[in-house]
């Protein structure tokens, strides 16, 4: 008898049990539903769910969420056979079925379907907006800890509240995390929902591109004399370069400066993309501004005052110098950990042998140089401290492993990448316990497995110039370029001898014609460059004479504090 009641207790509770997990699931999945069809087509909805289960391990949090962003990066989510940026609406339509709600925007047409909205523009996919548990299950804290943010947004209208994290992904990929916000009810709210989006209009406009066009986008090329002649004409004009940087040799004074500047600007109106106009500009002994303009400290000095306001200041003055001669590019500051005391090239250009002192200086004149509206270039990645040889004159081998990088080297680039930098340039180093074949510059290993994918690096990779003795003594000009393009490098510094750039774009475009290497790996980087222009704003408008005196009185107070 006692056996028996024990068994029809047992089965009484287990159905108790059944009855409440079945109630509070489907629940749960009802108010998803709800809020997926409230045609509320912001990405901030009026529709809050009301308690998504939190992840019960961090560590499988972090984890899963390791996956959720590498399917982003590709334009999908789990469970869903949209791909942003490729799905038609008559594949949707075929896939998923007619939308029994379809709202129109601003930004599309949005369809509606359970736990999924898909914003169709063009007759493609361009947002993708999922309520699905896998997502809300996470909170505010969840994915804040795993990912910092590019940036922050919030929207408040008389019904929604919510916080927006925003991540630039590599391809063109944003994706967006909407919170409620944090109220006095709970700090770290459930996920409302997440967007995958791409601009299509981007998209549509490189599509557009000759395979020309395109290649050149990827060529920052260097220009010979000091006034504009018919072979610079046509390396912007027939070839389309992305970007023209200039050096000592090329400059004379302020006015012929901003003259240069403003004719290469000139030939390159036809273009629907502005040049990039940079120059390795850094102060102390890197520098190549006009006698009129008075050049900055060394980064060592500044290093050892470790102000991170005056690395600021420092930053902002460089961006003043800048756009007073009408570049919007300076390459600075150095990122390297002077860490080898017979290094022949870097020296006092670092910061000092302290990562973490190169770290928050070398942040800090990034944003100054960034704030003047000005593309900071961050370098030598993955770290040039440690080499005794200089990669102008022959190829340094570098012999550490990549738990040794990590633990000096990559500090400062780690860092820099986390609040946002744009652009970093690729070192010819080898590092044979990475890659034996070929320098980081050249490197799948470099930059696609450690820059891209571990230090989740998605911004423009360019190389260290292609002419140094590093490259050419090892290799062709064009052949290097190729294989930097294949390892996933965007642009391609060919800094000197402007005569190789037919040899450096025949040779990418033959690689694309014989399937070498694919179209769509070089919109990939066409894309990250193009971004990059329409970020800062750039536009081929003349610069005029500028008045150099109050720069010039901030880099003398500069010297006044480190001197």
């Amino acid at each position: 008898m006692l056996k028996r009641l024990s068994i029809m207790l047992f089965i009484a509770i287990l159905a108790w049990v059944s009855a409440y997990f079945f109630i509070h699931t489907d629940g749960e999945t009802q108010g998803q539903q709800a809020d997926s069809s409230s045609g509320q087509m912001d990405e901030d909805k009026d529709s809050i769910p009301e308690n998504a289960d939190e992840a019960s391990d961090p560590q499988e949090a972090a984890a899963t969420l390791d996956e959720l962003f590498n399917l982003a990066t590709q334009g999908k989510i789990p469970d869903s056979p949209i791909v942003v940026g490729e799905t038609t609406i008559h594949t949707i339509e075929e896939t998923l079925g007619e939308s029994n709600h379809i709202t129109d925007t601003s930004e599309g047409t949005f369809y509606h379907y359970p736990e999924l909205d898909i914003g169709v523009t063009n007759e493609v996919a361009a947002d993708l907006r999922s309520f699905q548990t896998v997502f809300t299950s996470y909170d505010l804290e969840d994915v804040t800890s795993f990912r910092a943010s590019d940036e922050t947004r919030y929207y408040q209208d008389e019904q929604t509240d919510q916080i927006i994290l925003v991540y630039n992904l590599p391809n063109h990929y944003v994706l967006k995390w909407v919170f409620p916000n944090p109220d006095d009810t709970t700090d770290q709210p459930a996920a409302d929902h997440i967007s995958l989006s791409k601009n299509i209009e981007d998209i549509a406009a490189i599509d557009e591109m000759s395979l020309d066009e395109k290649i050149g986008q990827m060529i920052f090329s260097g220009v010979n004399g000091t006034q504009m002649t018919d072979e610079t004409t046509d390396v912007i004009k027939q070839y389309h370069v992305g970007g023209i940087i200039l050096f000592g040799n090329n400059i004379e004074n302020t006015a012929q400066t901003v003259n240069f500047l403003n004719g290469m600007k000139e030939a390159n109106a036809d273009n629907p993309y502005p040049l990039l106009m940079g120059v390795d500009e850094e102060g102390g002994r890197v520098t190549r501004m006009p006698d009129e303009i008075k050049s900055l400290p060394t980064s060592l000095s500044i290093g050892r005052v470790n102000d991170p306001e005056l690395s600021y200041k420092v930053g902002t003055i460089l961006g003043q110098q800048m756009k007073a001669l009408g570049f919007n590019l300076t390459f600075a500051p150095v990122l390297d950990v002077n860490s080898n005391p017979n290094n022949p090239v870097i020296g006092n250009r670092s910061f000092g042998s302290n990562p973490d002192i190169v770290s928050q200086l070398g942040i800090q004149t990034m944003k100054g140089i960034e704030d003047k509206g000005v593309i900071s270039v961050i370098k030598h990645f993955p770290g040039h401290g440690d080499t005794s040889e200089d990669s102008h004159l022959s190829l340094p081998l570098v012999d550490k492993s990549y738990d040794e990088l990590a633990s000096l080297e990559l500090i400062p680039f780690k860092a820099a990448i986390s609040e946002n930098a744009d652009v970093t340039m690729v070192a010819h180093i080898l590092l044979p316990e990475i890659d034996s074949e070929y320098p980081a510059s050249m490197s799948k290993a470099g930059i696609t497995d450690i820059l891209r994918e571990d230090l989740n690096f998605d911004g423009v990779v360019i190389t260290d110039d292609l002419t140094m003795g590093a490259i050419t003594n090892n290799y062709s000009v064009e052949e290097a370029a190729l294989q930097t393009v294949k390892a996933g490098g965007d642009l391609l510094l060919v800094a000197h001898n402007p005569e190789l750039i037919p040899a450096v774009v025949n040779r990418l475009k033959a690689a694309v014609e014989s399937g070498e290497i694919t179209e769509e790996r070089i919109n990939e980087s066409v894309e990250r460059i193009i971004e990059l222009k329409s970020d800062y704003g750039l536009s081929d408008e003349p610069t005029d004479m500028p008045d150099v005196q109050p720069i010039n009185d901030a880099v003398e107070r500069v010297r006044e504090r480190v001197s």
